[in-house]
């Protein structure tokens, strides 16, 4: 992994919601208040099981839609108040790409893969036919596929083969901040592993910064520097991702881990949530999002929201009951390694 350096992108207060009904006066709550910095060249996993707004926040992040409060700051420069639309016209796009979950519905089915990673080069770069050639040919070097199949179509690949050309379309403008959502989770396990490792060593030879969403905790793990976890629209613990696993601070982060599938820990004590999740419409503004499924929930807990804090020398957790000892620390040993 590359060593960070200065920060590249600055969120703050981040917040969507969204109208729900046409009459009713209600929210959903997608994104709440969210604070995050992501250095250059460094990658950070946003982890949350589904709902909890990781994608909303990315594509908040990414400028694909437009956020309701809060900034945006990219290398010092508020991109948070440019309109999704207009955004997607500027030059600013360049710096900020992003890889989608499917690989077959995020391409043209009537392009070809020269196309398809041309296109962008075309409107986001003034360089000549002959420049962006030479740009989708070196794209797809680096992610390894075939030159010859830059004149085939996305019904004329595998898998694997699409989600590279997801990746190389989205690397030729040379981006400052990859943005990847769930950008493995629609391949083959016998797939995943070789994306991942051409994720990792992309970053190392460009030096972007990633922001890489995933339900997957083992692969944010060993990809991210950096891991985030969310729940119903806020961070609730975010520090180095050994740290994160090995000596969780927060409960539902300790929940997450057990959550892992491994045979080796079927006897093991598992931190086990009652009932499911709240509604992330109106929330209570005055109790923890996590309050109701806690295990170890106190009276506080369901009376103030817990601000995300620094606690220990490099993590940041909102729980109020921080301060204590560790929920239980986690052994290398216990934390399956796929």
């Amino acid at each position: 992994m590359t060593v960070p350096h200065a920060p590249l992108i600055q969120v703050r207060n981040l917040s969507k919601r969204y109208p729900v009904g046409t009459i009713s006066r209600k929210l959903l709550h997608a994104v709440d208040e969210v604070n995050l910095t992501i250095a250059e060249g460094e990658c950070i996993g946003l982890v949350g099981e589904s709902g909890c707004g990781k994608s909303t926040l990315a594509r908040v992040l990414a400028r694909l839609i437009d956020p309701t409060e809060g900034e945006i700051t990219l290398s010092g420069t508020d991109i948070g108040t440019i309109p999704a639309k207009k955004f997607g016209g500027s030059m600013l796009r360049r710096d900020i790409q992003v890889v989608f979950q499917d690989p077959t519905e995020s391409l043209n089915p009537g392009f070809t893969v020269f196309q398809a990673i041309a296109d962008p080069l075309k409107r986001l770069s003034s360089g000549s036919q002959r420049s962006v050639a030479d740009l989708v040919f070196a794209a797809l070097d680096d992610v390894g596929l075939p030159r010859e199949y830059a004149g085939r179509y996305p019904h004329q690949l595998s898998g694997g083969q699409k989600a590279r050309v997801g990746i190389a379309r989205a690397i030729a403008v040379n981006p400052k901040l990859l943005v990847l959502d769930e950008p493995t989770s629609a391949l083959d396990v016998s797939v995943q592993s070789l994306i991942l490792h051409l994720l990792a060593t992309l970053q190392k030879q460009r030096n972007m910064s990633y922001l890489f969403v995933s339900h997957d905790l083992n692969v944010v793990r060993l990809l991210c520097d950096k891991i985030a976890v969310m729940y119903l629209g806020r961070i609730v613990e975010f520090g180095p991702s050994k740290s994160v696993f090995y000596n969780p601070l927060h409960p539902y982060t300790r929940a997450l881990i057990d959550s892992i599938p491994d045979p080796e820990r079927k006897n093991a004590a598992r931190t086990k949530l009652a009932g499911s999740a709240s509604s992330p419409i109106n929330p209570n503004p005055n109790a923890c999002r996590f309050s109701g499924r806690c295990p170890v929930e106190m009276p506080v807990c369901s009376q103030a929201m817990p601000t995300l804090s620094p606690r220990d020398a490099d993590r940041l957790v909102a729980c109020h009951r921080a301060d204590e000892p560790a929920l239980r620390s986690v052994t290398k040993a216990e934390v399956h390694t796929p």
